[in-house]
């Protein structure tokens, strides 16, 4: 892999960074309305709605870290 190559996966890299630091805020949002949710609104529908959105965000920043660690390795 040549040096503009490297340098377009950095940029890639950079780019992903900044959307999962964008996911986590979310979620971390998201948890916090949770938490300070009633526990009665927390086990009806709309507590599970945002308790499965919560999931699903650190599921992507996980991905996202994963796909990270990938380009990472394809740098070398």
């Amino acid at each position: 892999m040549n040096k503009t190559q490297r340098n377009q996966i950095q940029k890639w890299i950079d780019s992903i960074n900044e959307i999962k630091e964008g996911v986590e805020s979310m979620q971390e949002e998201e948890e916090e309305k949770f938490d300070n949710m009633p526990e009665n609104l927390q086990e009806s529908e709309r507590g599970e709605q945002m308790q499965n959105g919560i999931e699903n965000l650190e599921a992507a920043a996980s991905s996202l870290e994963e796909a990270i660690g990938s380009l990472e390795s394809a740098q070398e």
